[in-house]
């Protein structure tokens, strides 16, 4: 079934209304402040409850601290943070009531693997994903490893190498709520294009999504997809692929790919998962 509710992926290192940002970002009044986390703001009449997810992080003090700051400035009324450690937490009725409660879940970075790992198969988990299908209100976001792992394909580890080498990477199941797509963030910055080529190659039935740093996409209807913030998502699509030598090489040696597509969505940028192609205005001659 078509899902009813929103999702946000984040290519980490958005706007929290910190001074380094200031400095990222180009200087011509195109973006505004806390751009990309008012997306999580509610529609006027419902109560601002959002529940931060903080499994992921090895510091989620610091974490706590930095986004309670700024999700006041923005204007929730009720922000609360949830450390689960182990699946037995991921079962407590009282975490999966809080969700329910939500009108938005958002998933800190830090490990991916460890994120999907706790929460993967849990009554936590469930109460998201049925929120996802059914509640037109909800959103569900993550920012770096966070949105790494909304998919039902992440990576874990791996592809750090100029060249994209057989084995590599290590890919494992996600938290199931995205379909059809395999996520990669801090993209540009930590030169991860290689990395999520191979993911693609690997999986060919998947679209890549590269997110860079105070980029992301606001998704609806699991297809309908937006490009917010500062910096570019890059779509790698094998769906053309014409040939590669990946099922013929030995571990460690290079991969050759032929007729890889990619497009590079901007601010205001719109792409249909679906469809695999974006929604290009024409000009008016």
């Amino acid at each position: 079934m078509k899902p009813k509710a929103t999702i946000l992926i984040i290519g980490g290192a958005e706007d929290r209304g910190n001074k380094e940002m200031k400095e990222h970002r180009v200087d011509n009044g195109q973006y505004e402040r806390f751009e990309i986390l008012k997306d999580l703001l509610p529609k006027k009449g419902r109560k601002h409850i959002i529940e931060i997810i903080m499994t992921a992080s090895s510091v989620p003090e610091e974490m706590q601290k930095m986004y309670l700051k700024a999700f006041k400035e923005i204007g929730f009324s009720d922000i609360g943070f949830i450390d689960i450690k182990d699946k037995a937490e991921a079962r407590e009725a009282d975490f999966c009531m809080r969700m329910e409660k939500a009108h938005a879940v958002f998933f800190s970075g830090g490990d991916q693997f460890k994120l999907a790992s706790i929460l993967g198969g849990t009554q936590s988990m469930q109460v998201i994903r049925d929120k996802y299908l059914h509640d037109k209100d909800f959103i569900v976001a993550g920012t770096s490893a966070g949105a790494m792992a909304i998919p039902n394909l992440m990576i874990c580890q791996g592809g750090e190498h100029e060249a994209m080498l057989k084995d590599d990477i290590q890919i494992a199941s996600g938290l199931g709520i995205l379909d059809s797509c395999i996520v990669d963030t801090h993209f540009i910055k930590r030169g991860r294009f290689g990395r999520l080529a191979h993911a693609v190659v690997m999986n060919p039935e998947v679209l890549g999504i590269g997110l860079g740093e105070d980029t992301a996409l606001i998704i609806k209807n699991g297809s309908d997809a937006e490009c917010r913030g500062s910096g570019m998502v890059v779509i790698i699509d094998g769906n053309q692929i014409l040939s590669t030598n990946i099922t013929e090489i030995g571990n460690d040696d290079p991969i050759f790919v032929e007729n890889l597509k990619v497009d590079i969505l901007a601010k205001g940028s719109k792409f249909s998962i679906k469809d695999r192609k974006m929604a290009v205005k024409k000009l008016k001659m």
